[in-house]
């Protein structure tokens, strides 16, 4: 047994190491997870480190709590118009999905291992499902920037599937181990996970966003503190009424996330903070959890049911799973092949260690080395697949630059930072050149170790940052004007913004994402608000224009009705363009 003091010690060095190899794989392209799985096993009691560890009941428990962090971060940053646009195949490939997935496996497994057949479901159960820590590690280290309804897929599929292949995994081991009381207790396990997690995150989640609101902290500090003791509150607690505590965690993260709390930029930043520890202390562990020797004997039968995964169960799961919401065939191969394996599949193949069953140690090895095989193919290939299939882009992240500004009361405001990338539409362009509103200032340009003041000569170039201060409800357009967007994004009913008069109508369109002007885009957008009872309105995609409240001002308004018409000509455009 370790002394504490030795024990911190490992922890720190291990720590270390974890963090040093994320620069390398930033630099080679591989998944960060593999290189935190490869320290742990590096680390073990078989590889350099020799440190020995085989205790699963600490490996679950361990591994809950990280995994508990990751997706409570996953949630904070999931945003409700992804929510919105993806549930539903994000919760068919959450259900249907990870049960054909789970089945097809299963199936294999029972014929490749010889194995009973309960015992074969068990192995595809624990397998079945798309891991949350992989895909969130992936998508926002991989430098890839998918279509938005494509990734808000991935994340709300990966963050809510757990329930699923936690009541397969447990009701089979409950059928193995003669426990499963009847068809009625496995129906009620089901609900269980389901309807008390969902109850569970949902309700916290508003709690927490009411409670950080109104109860006035002394110290900021606390701030962070609390959203995670309230994350960890819905957890315990759809945990201990028999629900899923993944799911609650992740969703009381979403509602906390898309409501306006006070010292919003610290709790993101802690708790990225943590969702990383989270994923470096899961992984290192889990990679000292394996035995190299072990995995090298069921090498063969784990990559031949690893193939059976990746290339039959997990693409005909997708496709009988989202068929019915008329993905693109592109988007469709791209979501069978990011069925990434992670840390919920090691997680959950402890379960049966834990319960006694038979050939436990079997299924922990076959079910580690199919997640080798998984990050390593599906994590790195990412950017290669998605570059064939000309999904969205690959670019090089940028190092981001934050400025600290937290606020203990609400106001109607923030200051946001933007990287222009070479791709961004207003690099090259001087402020003046740019057409933003007036409830939006450029206030600081920072241009590698220099501060820019910006003025209207000052030009944006590639890898400046620039921080604006804009109101809350025009991120969105802003996010698009330094990132392509095919379309404007949705935006409040009735949203009004004044421009300058004198801006040209071209400007405007690049502005709000609108195509080219067919002509007269160097007209200025005051010639269009004309007060004449006997016209129409002018508009600009989905925008009404009318004078302002000051001469030098034009007002355009925000027309849900215009923006779906405008959405349609656009979507009818591309479909000849291709």
């Amino acid at each position: 047994m370790l002394s504490i003091n030795t024990t911190v010690f490992l922890v720190g060095i291990l720590l270390l190491l974890g963090i040093a190899s994320s620069k390398f794989a930033a630099r080679s392209g591989m998944p960060v997870l593999v290189l935190f799985l490869g320290v742990g096993m590096l680390s073990g009691s078989e590889g350099l480190g020799g440190i020995a560890f085989e205790d699963y009941g600490i490996a679950n428990s361990i591994g809950s709590v990280a995994l508990a962090l990751i997706l409570f971060d996953g949630g904070l940053r999931t945003s409700l118009d992804a929510v919105r646009s993806s549930w539903q195949p994000a919760l068919s490939l959450s259900t249907v999905g990870v049960f054909l997935t789970s089945l097809l496996t299963g199936l294999a497994a029972t014929y490749i291992l010889d194995l009973p057949p309960l015992h074969g479901m068990l192995l595809g159960a624990i397998v079945g499902s798309t891991d949350a820590a992989a895909v969130f590690a992936i998508l926002r280290s991989s430098g890839l920037r998918l279509p938005p309804r494509l990734t808000a897929t991935l994340e709300v599929e990966s963050g809510s599937n757990d329930p699923m292949a936690i009541f397969l995994t447990v009701g089979l081991i409950g059928l193995i181990t003669g426990n499963a009381d009847s068809p009625a207790g496995i129906g009620l396990l089901f609900f269980l996970q389901f309807g008390v997690g969902t109850a569970a995150g949902l309700g916290i989640g508003l709690l927490a966003a009411w409670l950080i609101n109104r109860i006035n902290l002394d110290y900021p500090g606390l701030y962070p503190i609390l959203a995670l003791a309230l994350g960890l509150l819905s957890f315990g607690l759809a945990a201990v009424l028999g629900g899923s505590g993944f799911l609650a965690i992740y969703l009381a993260g979403i509602v906390l996330g898309n409501s306006t709390i006070v010292f919003r930029n610290g709790i993101f930043l802690f708790h990225d903070a943590g969702a990383w520890l989270g994923q470096m202390i899961l992984f290192i562990m889990l990679g000292l959890l394996s035995f190299p020797s072990r995995l090298a004997a069921v090498s063969l039968d784990g990559l031949l049911i690893a193939l059976v995964l990746i290339f039959v169960a997990r693409p005909l799961a997708v496709i009988i799973s989202v068929f019915p919401f008329r993905f693109p065939l592109r988007e469709m191969i791209f979501l069978a092949w990011v069925g990434l394996k992670g840390a919920v599949p090691i997680t959950l193949a402890t379960f049966p260690l834990l319960a006694g069953v038979q050939q436990s140690e079997l299924l922990f090895n076959v079910v580690f080395f199919v997640v080798l095989v998984s990050a390593v193919t599906q994590g790195w290939s990412l950017p290669l697949v998605a570059r064939w299939l000309r999904l969205g882009k690959t670019y090089e992240p940028v190092a981001p630059l934050t400025v600290e500004i937290n606020a203990l009361r609400h106001v109607d405001g923030e200051i946001v930072e933007y990287v222009v990338t070479p791709t961004s539409k207003v690099a090259g362009q001087a402020l003046r050149d740019i057409a933003l509103p007036y409830d939006v200032v450029v206030t600081l340009v920072v241009r590698k170790n220099g501060v820019i003041i910006p003025r209207g000569s000052s030009t944006l170039e590639p890898g400046d940052h620039v921080f604006m201060t804009v109101r809350s409800r025009f991120k969105p357009l802003l996010n698009c004007l330094f990132d392509s967007c095919p379309l404007v994004p949705p935006l409040s009913p009735g949203l009004r913004l004044d421009f300058r008069a004198d801006s040209s109508i071209g400007k405007i369109h690049q502005f709000f994402s609108l195509p080219e002007p067919e002509e007269n885009g160097d007209a200025l957008i005051g010639s269009l608000a004309v007060e004449d009872e006997t016209r129409p309105p002018a508009m600009v995609g989905p925008f009404i224009v009318s004078k302002g409240d000051n001469p030098d001002r034009v007002t355009l308004t925000y027309s849900e009705k215009l923006r779906r018409q405008h959405g349609q000509a656009g979507s009818a455009r591309n479909e000849k363009t291709r």
